[in-house]
């Protein structure tokens, strides 16, 4: 069942992606738990692929074609899709983000965090306001707003903070696929009448992306990870949202 693209969910089908979010939200709090000085990434992966494979699902970014990790590690100013390589070791000072995806009795889930090693005030302030614009997009992600609302609660909270939102990335529907209509970008784009109406049944992966310094970005050399073009540290922060006739749900937490 759809609509405008959005394909939508039923009670059971949100039900087992709750289910599944449950178990992602768990393996991501233990991930976090280990991102410490002198720690590298590829222990992390090591530890994922481990969590979930314990848990019966699968990794849903090793069924993205020619990508063969569990998890996806940026540093600093890596944004996304940075290879969880041995090499990258943590220090402190380091921001670091983990993205994960789990695919659990047909459906995936989405959810991704950043954390600072030994934080100082400035690094504080500034993975702050990705959790507040995560949180403020979540709360709009209600039956009758538009995904323009989503996008308006991240990019005023990063903007006012001095920030920039990632214009070349955005969140996504998820269900089935990992990827699934509509697009969810973290800064407004276009006029909201034309923006997709969300409504009951939408589960969403929003993502809150944003940099220290300027927005634009580059991939490296490895042909994944997607950094800062000037060098200036990035935040991740995403959930997957259910939204229902009662309010929206966060599925990862």
């Amino acid at each position: 069942m759809s609509k405008d693209n959005i394909k939508i969910k039923s009670e059971a089908e949100i039900e087992v992606m709750a289910e599944g979010g449950r178990i992602l939200g768990k393996i991501k709090n233990e991930l976090m738990a280990n991102i410490v000085e002198g720690e590298n990434a590829g222990n992390i992966e090591d530890l994922a692929d481990s969590l979930i494979k314990q848990s019966g699902a699968k990794a849903s970014f090793k069924m993205v074609k020619g990508y063969s990790w569990a998890t996806c590690v940026n540093v600093n100013d890596g944004v996304v899709h940075g290879i969880p390589r041995k090499s990258i070791i943590f220090k402190k000072g380091d921001i670091v983000s983990v993205d994960i995806g789990l695919y659990y009795k047909g459906f995936h889930t989405d959810t991704s965090i950043s954390c600072a090693i030994a934080a100082n005030p400035k690094t504080k302030a500034f993975l702050s306001a990705g959790k507040v614009a995560l949180k403020n997009a979540i709360a709009v992600a209600r039956e009758g707003s538009r995904i323009y609302d989503i996008s308006e609660a991240m990019q005023e909270v990063i903007v006012k903070a001095g920030y920039s939102p990632i214009r070349a990335l955005v969140g996504h529907g998820i269900g089935r696929n990992l990827h699934e209509m509509p697009q969810i970008p973290c800064f407004v784009a276009g006029e909201r009448k034309d923006s997709p109406e969300i409504i009951s049944g939408s589960v969403l992966a929003i993502e809150a992306m944003y940099a220290q310094g300027l927005p634009d970005v580059i991939i490296s050399n490895d042909g994944w990870t997607i950094k800062t073009k000037d060098g200036k540290i990035a935040g991740l922060f995403e959930e997957t949202v259910a939204v229902t006739k009662s309010g929206p749900i966060v599925l990862t937490s």
